[in-house]
């Protein structure tokens, strides 16, 4: 399998132009595609904001912002991915919606091309078998922001070939990230610790053994974590938690996944956290 050039994006939000703007800095060609110009052309602002901060960091030169923004093509137009050797799916978290861009991809790139998908809930292995080539279908799990975390969750569907896998891997290497390898399961295997972790919070909140102040605060200086559990809620929104529980719950028919009723309750009020301007805490 050639070593991967060039690397197609579906999808130009957070996700999209972050990993553009990881492969772009490490010298990858990247085609970026989005339905709407307007979308493509915010993708790309985003991009040369991101880079902007860098050059005042003084991380980069401004040289290197223009070198990484000279290898970005923005396009609305599926055709442009055809030089690729990779094309990731990093669209809304829909599956219909990836299913359809997927089958699309099919009858477009060769058949040797590598499929990835940037998923955090969907199950690899169905959405492989949802394409023509399950054996070069993959999940790439990056986490956000793109450019500052190191981690990709590689994950295989259990259609998911040797080689697909070790040339994902090395292309993550190459990223400067550090990738860990997975089976196909729900959550994977941060999501699955992590949210779990945070709907325990609210079960100790709801419990009242401390308040949410001291929650967080037991958790950032006993655990060593940059942000509290219930904060960090806050910060990915209490529905988005209360969901992939729901998913766990569902998946994997253990009640050790059910949710926390006050989480639930929270929820219902519309106190959905930074988003809102309200959760556990108030901004």
């Amino acid at each position: 399998m050639s070593s991967i050039q060039t690397v197609g994006i579906i999808g130009s939000g957070t996700m999209g132009n972050g990993i553009a703007q990881a492969c772009a800095t490490q010298g990858i060609r990247v085609v970026m595609v989005d339905i709407a110009q307007a979308a493509v052309d915010k993708g790309l602002a985003t991009i040369a904001g991101s880079l902007d901060r860098l050059i005042k960091k003084e991380k980069i030169s401004a040289a290197d912002k223009d070198a990484a923004l000279g290898l970005i093509q923005g396009s609305t137009n599926y055709d442009d991915l055809k030089g690729a050797q990779l094309v990731i799916e990093a669209a809304t978290e829909n599956e219909g919606l990836k299913v359809k861009i997927l089958q699309q991809l099919d009858g477009l790139l060769a058949p040797d091309v590598i499929v990835a998908t940037n998923t955090s809930s969907i199950s690899i292995t169905k959405l492989a078998a949802a394409t023509q080539r399950p054996d070069r279908f993959i999940g790439m799990h990056f986490f956000n922001p793109v450019p500052m975390m190191a981690l990709v969750e590689i994950i295989r569907g259990l259609q998911t070939s040797d080689a697909t896998h070790d040339a994902v891997k090395a292309l993550a290497e190459k990223l400067g990230k550090t990738p860990i390898t997975v089976k196909n399961a729900p959550g994977f295997v941060v999501n699955r610790i992590l949210v779990p972790m945070i709907n325990e919070a609210f079960f100790v909140l709801a419990e009242g053994l401390a308040t949410p102040e001291d929650i967080d605060a037991g958790m950032k200086l006993g655990t060593n974590q940059p942000i509290g559990p219930l904060a960090l809620a806050d910060m990915i929104g209490l529905d988005v938690c209360l969901a992939v529980m729901n998913v766990y719950m569902a998946e994997y028919n253990d009640s050790k996944y059910r949710p926390a009723p006050l989480l639930k309750e929270m929820v219902a009020a519309g106190w959905l956290g930074r988003k809102t301007g309200r959760g556990v805490f108030t901004y």
